[in-house]
């Protein structure tokens, strides 16, 4: 049966976050390009612009989306969107 040693001193990650840090919502949706439905198309949009609020929250998108005149089931992909990224 193995034993447990002391160790002697703290772990080295070598460089990893030891805190999780969750992902940006507007690049988690640029991630999404691949998925099916509104939620993929609106990736692809955001891919697209330039203008993407990468680093967003779903109100920079919702935003962003609003001031170049996105189709309405496009807000209604960031709500979707928006309750997946919040489960992770």
């Amino acid at each position: 049966m193995p034993t447990l040693m002391k160790m002697e001193g703290p772990l080295d990650l070598e460089g990893y976050e030891t805190e999780a840090r969750p992902l940006p919502f507007g690049r988690w949706i640029l991630e999404q390009v691949d998925r099916g439905g509104f939620i993929g198309q609106l990736a692809t949009i955001a891919k697209a612009d330039r203008g993407f609020p990468k680093e967003g929250g779903p109100d920079a998108v919702r935003k962003r989306l609003g001031d170049t005149g996105a189709d309405p089931e496009m807000f209604d992909a960031i709500d979707d969107a928006e309750l997946d990224w919040a489960a992770l």
